[in-house]
């Protein structure tokens, strides 16, 4: 698809990306001189610290080893478990990771979690209205983003009805977030399907670290108010708690005649964590959420009547709960198994229509070593979707109105050590059989080379698939009016989706190469490439027109038309200027190039406009003293045509 970009877009693009250039020249030069470690502090009694010299490596240390050496960049030792299942760090990890502390949440300003993925490489979010989000990654953006998987504290948020994440939903108290791990890549070996382009793991605090009590109160000209209270306690032998509630009000968007997408919403919920034992061999986690609240809609629906369309205004109803519970057994430090079980109802009353949907998943992972090279994880998942959709119109209808889908996985991974401490080879697959599409297989192979403490090499070549939606294979929707030509008369037409239930599920083969490495103390950065090749994309196929009543008809059954592929690269650098001031920086750069079979309707290449090719984001962090922080950022989105949105530096 042909881009241009007017002169202005043009050198706000290179003002933005020479502002990065010079940051990282600045702090190469700065890395060429060896800084030295601070101090450690005194060691407590019981609690040897470790040395911080050139002989450690931090690769290999135990998570409890890490909290106690003292770093000043610990980007590579910084502790993720969504890549591979299992606590590891960033230097460990044989995939593009990024993580967003509750410090940066904190310190961005955001008052929500897609506000808070603005600041992972690779990551696009667009704001739909005040209550809507766009969020994806690599590429493929959209309302309902089909190729992104997202997780709370273990529990899939994916809503198979339209395939994508009702990110209005997923609100939750920013504070209580220990940290969001972003994986860009596919995730399918260990995630199942519709882990195509990443993994977003939203990871919240344990209810140890939230002892006391925290109240929270802000506001502004757009949102409104946003006030929650939290309290945490604990028997003092090994049971901790908390439960907090939140509420907030945001005002409607601008929009010259009303944007009526006001927003408040009211939620609370609760967490346990449960040590059974004295050596805290086996723990329990039970944790609940319920919300409620309205969302203001404004939106043209069509009608099979003269005008053809209508405009609706209505405040739309949201609701529902979730509870959740996670055992896990600790054998040693090398084997250990869990169990999982969640049950997350969601509901929404809207004008096009009604719908509930009731989830229940099970799930049971062993992780143990065999020998001194082998190190096995694998598990077993089930879960059951039950939706019910009573309320059908023109604008969209589903056969059946109720439907119930099982799905049955099982996976398994082996992380062989081919050179001890330098080189791993990581071999895994799921395998699946789902309502949708029947068996399903995901594996991967991936390789990770630590040379030394501050360098990692990685490189990996997998399978994902995105299953079908409920929509796209028993839904009937029609788009329009548009006018329609037929001799010298004309006529209002629609444009028909019809579900197709022999559709397949779209797949992906990826290849991805990376790199990082922690310079010096201070400086560190990483990069990520990717080429992934697409395959039975779906989209409408476009049939014979016909008379219906007074109007026209297009049909557009969903089919496995299209193809293409999508390259690029994310860039991430970060700089310890000093004690007190950190910056940090990110470039991505991606290309989509898809293609349609004979037959099928253009408009999918239509998507490749909704992701910007380039962007740009620049953070600074200075602590003024101990009771005042001076932070900025600085954010570039390339062109979006689709949406004819230029441009923007914010």
């Amino acid at each position: 698809m042909p881009e241009t970009y007017s002169m202005d877009e043009q050198r706000r693009f290179w003002l933005t990306f020479g502002v990065l250039f010079l940051f990282l020249a600045a702090v190469r030069v700065a890395s060429a001189q060896q800084i030295s470690p601070a101090p450690l502090p005194p060691a407590e009694p019981g609690n040897a610290t470790t040395k911080n010299d050139d002989d450690l490596d931090f690769l290999n240390q135990s998570m409890e080893q890490i909290s106690r050496t003292q770093v000043r960049v610990p980007s590579m030792d910084v502790e993720v478990s969504t890549v591979t299942k299992q606590d590891s760090t960033v230097g460990q990890s044989p995939a593009a990771v990024f993580v967003i502390s509750n410090e940066m949440i904190r310190r961005s300003g955001a008052t929500s979690v897609p506000e808070a993925l603005r600041m992972a490489p690779g990551v696009e979010v667009a704001r739909v209205n005040s209550h809507a989000w766009a969020i994806s990654i690599r590429g493929f953006n959209a309302r309902f983003s089909n190729k992104l998987l997202v997780l709370v504290d273990g529990r899939v948020v994916y809503n198979q009805l339209f395939a994508g994440v009702y990110w209005d939903v997923q609100d939750m108290m920013l504070e209580d977030i220990e940290r969001i791990e972003v994986v860009r890549g596919p995730g399918g070996t260990l995630w199942g399907a519709n882990a195509v382009n990443g993994v977003i793991n939203i990871i919240t605090k344990k209810a140890q670290d939230t002892q006391g009590t925290l109240v929270s109160v802000g506001g502004g000209n757009l949102d409104r108010s946003i006030n929650a209270v939290r309290v945490g306690g604990s028997d003092g032998d090994g049971f901790h708690w908390r439960m907090y509630g939140r509420h907030f009000e945001r005002g409607p968007e601008y929009s010259p005649d009303g944007a009526h997408d006001d927003w408040r919403m009211g939620q609370g919920g609760f967490r346990v964590d449960w040590d059974l034992d004295r050596s805290k061999s086996s723990t329990l986690t039970v944790l609940g959420n319920f919300y409620g609240g309205d969302e203001g809609q404004r939106y043209i629906a069509p009608v099979p009547s003269f005008p053809y369309f209508q405009e609706i205004l209505e405040d739309e109803s949201v609701s529902g709960s979730n509870v959740l519970a996670r055992f896990t057994r600790k054998i040693d430090d090398e084997s250990d198994w869990s169990l999982l079980a969640y049950f997350d109802q969601t509901y929404r009353n809207q004008y096009i229509m009604r719908q509930q949907m009731n989830t229940m998943d099970f799930e049971f992972q062993h992780r143990f070593p065999v020998g001194e090279r082998h190190h096995i994880i694998w598990g077993l998942l089930y879960r059951q979707i039950s939706d019910r959709l009573p309320t059908q119109s023109f604008s969209a209808s589903f056969d059946p109105t109720r439907r119930t889908t099982d799905l049955f996985s099982g996976f398994v991974q082996d992380e062989i050590t081919l050179v001890e401490d330098r080189l791993s080879l990581i071999l895994g697959t799921k395998l699946e059989t789902n309502s949708f599409t029947g068996f399903e297989y995901q594996p991967s192979a991936r390789v990770l080379w630590t040379p030394d403490r501050r360098h990692t090499g990685w490189a990996a070549i997998s399978r994902a698939v995105r299953t079908p939606s409920r929509f796209e294979e028993d839904a009937t929707a029609n788009m329009g009016p548009f006018p329609v030509q037929i001799g010298e008369d004309w006529y209002a037409g629609f444009y028909r989706l019809i579900g197709n239930r022999r559709i397949l599920s779209e797949d992906v083969i990826s290849y991805e190469i990376g790199y990082r490495t922690q310079v010096t103390d201070r400086f560190s950065w990483d990069i990520a490439t990717f080429f992934n090749s697409y395959d039975h994309l779906i989209w409408s196929q476009p049939g014979m027109p016909f008379f219906e009543d007074t109007y026209v008809v297009i049909p557009a059954a969903e089919a496995n038309g299209w193809y293409g592929q999508t390259y690029g690269f994310e860039l991430a650098a970060q700089y310890e200027v000093s004690e007190t001031w950190r910056l940090s920086g990110s470039y991505s750069f991606l290309r989509m190039v898809l293609r349609s079979r004979p037959g099928f309707d253009p408009d999918y290449e239509s998507s490749v406009g909704n992701s910007p090719v380039n962007q740009v984001r620049f953070y600074s962090w200075w602590d003024l003293g101990s009771r005042w922080e001076f932070d900025m950022g600085l954010r570039y989105v390339d062109v979006l045509p689709t949406q004819n949105v230029p441009s923007y530096v914010t």
